[in-house]
C-alpha cells in the first residue's frame, strides 16, 4: 500500500518544474511604493557573483549534512548505546522528533501564511478566508487516511494471502488455511502491524519533508541577496541534521532493505541541494511575488505543514510516549521531554534567520 518515496519525489519535483515562478514570498515587504508585485525586489544587499559563490558553498555544505544526519541512525546498529531499543536512541528520537515539529509550525506554516495574505493577491478570496489552516487541516486528515488505510488493508491482505509475516525481525512466508486459522507463529501480530506502520510513517514522512526542501532550495537559489543567503546556509545545514536524524530513525525501524534505503537516503540527501541548482538556472525567469508563485508555494507549504504537524505529533511523538518503553520509565519519559523541548526550540531559534 505504501507508496514507493522514489516516484513520490519525482512526482514533486515535477509539479515544481511546471510552475516556473519565483519561490520567495516577500509579503513582509512593507515598502508598497518601491515595490511591484512581480518584479525584483532584492534592494539593498545585491551582489550576484557572491550570491552564487554563497550557493555553491550551500550546496555542498547542505548535502553533507543532509547525508550526515539521515545516515547517523542508519549506522548506529553498530554502536551499542544507540541501537533502536536503548535508551539514548529514544532521547535522540524524541530532540529529531521536536525538530520536525517545529518545522511543521515554526517555518513551513509561517511561509505558507506570508505567501497566500500578500498584497500581491488580491483580497478575496485570499484574506477573507485562513486558506493556510484549512488546507493544513485537510492534509493531516488525508496523512491519517494513509495511515489508516495502509494498516486495513494489509490486515485484510495479509489474512487472506496469509504472507509475509515478521518473525523474529524478519520478513518469513507462512500459509494460513482457507479458514484463516493462523498456524503456529505466523500471526497478525504486534511486530507484523507495527513494521508495516514504521514504513508507511517513514515514506509519508519522507513526503513533507521533500515537499519543503525543494521550497526551501528554490528559494535559496533563486536569491541574489547575499545578506539573506548567509545566515541561511548555517539555519538548513542545522535544520537539514536534525530532520536527517528524525527521518533515519524512522527508515532504521522500518527495516528496509539496502536499495530502499538508498533511496530514500538520496532524495533526501539531494532534494535542497537539487531545488538550490534548479532556482540558480531558472532565476532569470522567475517573477518574484508573482500571483501563481505565491498561490502554487502556498498552499504546497500547508500542505506540508499539515503533514509534518500529524507526523510528528501522532506518528512520531504520541507513538514514543504512550508506548510501552516510555510508559515504564518516569525518568526516561521526563527526560524524553527535555530532548523534545530542546529540539522544538533550536528550530525555533532557527526561524529568526530561516
Amino acid at each position: 500500500m505504501a507508496i514507493s518515496s522514489k516516484y513520490i519525489a519525482i512526482f514533486l519535483i515535477f509539479i515544481f518544474l511546471s510552475f516556473p515562478s519565483k519561490i520567495t514570498c516577500q509579503s513582509k515587504n512593507n515598502d508598497t511604493t518601491q515595490s511591484k508585485c512581480g518584479s525584483d525586489t532584492g534592494h539593498g544587499c545585491r551582489n550576484k557573483n557572491e550570491a552564487l559563490k554563497l550557493k555553491l558553498v550551500a550546496i555542498a555544505s547542505i548535502l553533507v549534512t543532509s547525508m550526515i544526519g539521515v545516515c547517523l541512525p542508519l549506522v548506529s546498529r553498530t554502536v551499542p548505546a544507540l541501537q533502536p531499543d536503548k535508551n539514548l536512541f529514544v532521547l535522540v528520537k524524541a530532540f529529531a522528533s521536536g525538530v520536525i515539529l517545529a518545522t511543521g509550525y515554526m517555518h513551513v506554516m509561517p511561509d505558507s501564511f506570508d505567501c497566500l495574505r500578500s498584497d500581491c493577491l488580491p483580497d478575496n478570496p485570499w484574506k477573507k478566508f485562513p486558506f493556510t489552516t484549512f488546507v493544513a487541516m485537510l492534509s493531516a486528515i488525508l496523512t491519517l487516511s494513509v495511515d489508516s488505510y495502509a494498516m486495513s488493508y494489509f490486515k485484510k491482505y495479509k489474512l487472506e494471502n496469509g504472507r509475509d509475516f515478521v518473525h523474529n525481525g524478519k520478513m518469513e512466508s507462512q500459509i494460513i488455511d482457507n479458514n484463516s486459522h493462523i498456524h503456529g507463529e505466523a500471526k497478525v501480530d504486534d511486530k507484523a502491524t507495527q513494521l508495516l506502520r514504521y514504513r508507511v510513517v517513514a515514506q509519508v514522512l519522507e513526503l513533507g519533508i521533500v515537499v519543503h526542501s525543494v521550497v526551501i532550495g528554490l528559494s535559496m537559489g533563486a536569491s541574489d541577496n547575499p545578506c539573506t543567503i548567509r545566515p541561511l546556509v548555517a539555519a538548513i545545514c542545522f535544520h537539514q541534521l536534525f530532520e536527517g536524524m528524525g527521518l533515519g530513525g524512522c527508515i532504521l525501524q522500518a527495516e528496509y532493505g539496502m536499495k530502499m534505503k538508498g533511496i530514500m537516503v538520496f532524495f533526501f540527501s539531494l532534494t535542497t541541494p537539487f531545488g538550490i541548482a534548479l532556482g540558480i538556472g531558472l532565476s532569470k525567469v522567475y517573477n518574484e511575488n508573482s500571483p501563481t508563485a505565491l498561490i502554487v508555494v502556498g498552499l504546497l507549504n500547508a500542505c506540508s505543514a499539515g503533514l509534518l504537524n500529524y507526523m510528528a505529533l501522532v506518528d512520531l511523538l504520541a507513538a514514543d510516549f504512550l508506548g510501552t518503553k516510555l510508559q515504564n520509565s518516569m525518568k526516561l519519559q521526563s527526560w524524553a521531554y527535555v530532548a523534545v523541548l530542546l529540539g522544538a526550540g533550536g528550530m525555533s531559534v532557527m526561524a529568526i534567520w530561516a
